[in-house]
């Protein structure tokens, strides 16, 4: 009987022993909960202060901005549909100080005296490129449009540019570089004649692009006119003058028509640096 109690008891003994063992390994993972928890919620509130610590920074910047806008706005006008500023608006009146006044007897409004400033100043430019049956000079309001025969620019069913065309491509150039704001597109035109079949160039829209771009390389490299102002283009026989149904019209129809163009941002962009 004595030994059976002996049992008994040394089985609590060892039972209560494990028991506190895994006690204590409880303890100790509550331990490291409870610090990881803490961790996290010091985490938290570090990233809560520095989340409204920007979200004060965005309001700040969006007052500056706001403010800013205002103040910008109250110093644009509208001339004629053209939204620029008070400094732009001074420089134009005194850009339009050095034209005629005669020249602004047509004017209605602001902008109709900025169209014909800048005609004047390009009809001024031109004033070193004559006309003659193979170059022809039209202006409308501020386009400047020179249609170049293609006897003058190319030989017969190439693109390659002739010498012949480096005096009027010099004046051309001389007129865009004077100006900043100008830009300048180059067309190609052909006839409709089918060209050799197997010739290097395929059809007349091709011919007509190459035209078109082999203008554009010789000013930009010979010439100095900055590739931004520059525009390659080609129509093929699509848009003819006349009617191709003879030798002399079809020559007529063979051209490259070169449009300079005033940049109105670029024109307002350096009026306002000058100020």
């Amino acid at each position: 009987m004595k030994r059976i109690s002996l049992i008994v008891v040394s089985a609590l003994l060892l039972t209560a022993c494990v028991s506190k063992k895994k006690y204590m390994a409880l303890e100790q993972d509550n331990g490291e909960l409870k610090s990881e928890l803490n961790k996290t919620k010091v985490e938290k509130e570090e990233l809560e202060a520095k989340f409204a610590a920007i979200e004060a920074r965005v309001e700040n910047y969006n007052a500056k901005i706001n403010s800013l806008t205002e103040e910008n706005n109250s110093k644009l006008v509208n001339v004629g549909g053209v939204v620029i500023s008070e400094n732009q608006k001074q420089a134009l009146h005194e850009n339009l100080k050095r034209v005629p006044p005669a020249y602004l007897a047509t004017a209605k409004t602001l902008k109709d005296s900025m169209n014909l400033a800048l005609q004047f100043n390009l009809k001024s430019s031109m004033e070193n490129i004559e006309e003659d049956e193979d170059i022809n000079v039209n202006i409308e309001e501020t386009v400047v449009m020179i249609s170049i025969s293609d006897k003058m620019l190319f030989n017969s069913g190439s693109y390659r540019i002739s010498d012949k065309a480096n005096a009027i491509l010099q004046k051309i150039a001389d007129v865009v570089n004077s100006e900043e704001s100008l830009d300048i597109m180059v067309e190609g035109h052909t006839d409709n004649k089918t060209l050799k079949p197997n010739a290097a160039v395929k059809d007349n829209w091709d011919l007509s692009v190459l035209r078109a771009t082999s203008v554009v390389k010789k000013l930009q490299s010979d010439y100095n006119v900055a590739p931004e102002k520059l525009i390659a283009a080609g129509r093929s026989f699509y848009q003819p003058l006349v009617d191709n149904d003879s030798n002399e019209n079809r020559a007529k129809n063979r051209r490259t028509r070169i449009v300079i163009l005033p940049n109105i941002d670029k024109f307002f962009a350096l009026m306002s640096a000058d100020q």
